[in-house]
């Protein structure tokens, strides 16, 4: 667990400070009514995160010439299943005294990017194993593998360009778009999702009761470093990249980097039904220890530090069509 932990090099504790110089923009605040639990509160600020964050990439990702390229896109934004480090970045943009509009394309973004490296993993042609149960259905493959590898690999820059978009010289916020660039080709890259996918198909050489190592790695490691550069990596990202983009301070954005690597490798670890109970109850722990900074807003507070609740069960499987 130490050597996982290891590569983000954070602080054990860090106590931000507010940073109040963020630019004012509308916001709607959601609609939540006093008789509802704190579940159920937290469930629908959820929904509604991945509602908005799909209602800007359909109104993004439209059909338009070549059709031969935009319709099997947009085919694949939507089939590609939920993952929560877009919600997250929104999350965390609003935890540090952002708004959402702040934020929402930057999610988008990073769904399409999500969207494309889960084309690739899933293409009918492709012999490489997943560490994933196989009982789940992956994607419906409306097109064929050719043009959907194709699509994938346009959908990776389509994602940075739609990130570049939201930059707004007057809002003062193009060296912060720069920044959330950098986070994301990071973390989808060769150090991040792509190490992660490689790890993956190193695992198929062996299975967990096999004690041979992989490049000096055992079975049990290399599924280790599997989720921790795939969903933490990447969670990590969106985190980092919510409060970049809604103004935090150095230490808030370390602190909710660290939590959402904690978050990513928490689900990693529960969607391929892979590592010990114990091991999820320490990452747990790790992740509600971040709580006792103050600075936050107690209500937002809640809401993010419920991705780690038992009671909460988040929408991984589903999609944003």
């Amino acid at each position: 667990m130490a050597k996982a932990l290891s590569v983000l090099n954070l602080p054990a504790h860090v106590a931000p400070r507010r940073n109040h110089s963020r630019p004012s923009l509308p916001y709607r605040p959601m609609m939540v009514t006093m008789a509802m639990s704190t579940s159920n509160k937290n469930k629908s600020y959820w929904a509604s995160v991945h509602e908005d964050i799909g209602a800007h990439l359909r109104q993004a990702v439209v059909v338009k010439e070549p059709v031969e390229v935009y319709e099997p896109m947009r085919h694949s934004v939507f089939a590609a299943p939920v993952n929560m480090a877009p919600a997250l970045c929104v999350a965390a943009c609003e935890l540090v005294g952002g708004h959402r509009e702040q934020a929402i394309v930057a999610a988008a973004a990073l769904h399409v990017m999500h969207a494309a490296s889960f084309i690739h993993e899933n293409l009918p042609l492709s012999d490489r194993p997943s560490l994933i149960p196989k009982s789940k259905p992956t994607m419906y493959h409306a097109f064929k593998p050719n043009t959907e590898l194709l699509v994938a690999d346009a959908m990776l820059p389509f994602g940075l360009e739609l990130l570049a978009s939201s930059d707004n010289p007057a809002g003062n916020n193009s060296g912060r778009i720069l920044r959330v660039m950098v986070e994301m080709t990071r973390a989808m890259g060769s150090q991040g999702v792509v190490e992660g996918q490689y790890n993956e198909q190193q695992c198929s050489q062996c299975d967990d009761d096999d004690d041979r190592k992989l490049n000096g790695t055992t079975y049990v490691e290399m599924t280790h470093e599997t989720y921790k550069k795939k969903d933490g990596r990447l969670h990590a990202c969106g985190a980092a990249c919510g409060a970049i983009l809604g103004g935090g301070c150095e230490e808030e954005i370390e602190l909710l980097r660290r939590y959402g690597f904690y978050v990513g490798m928490i689900q990693g670890i529960v969607s391929r039904r892979l590592g010990p109970k114990e091991e999820i109850e320490e990452l747990k722990k790790l992740a509600f220890r971040l709580r006792e900074v103050k600075s936050f807003n107690d209500e937002n507070a809640e809401v993010i530090f419920s991705l780690v609740d038992d009671n909460i069960t988040h929408v991984l499987g589903s999609n944003l069509g």
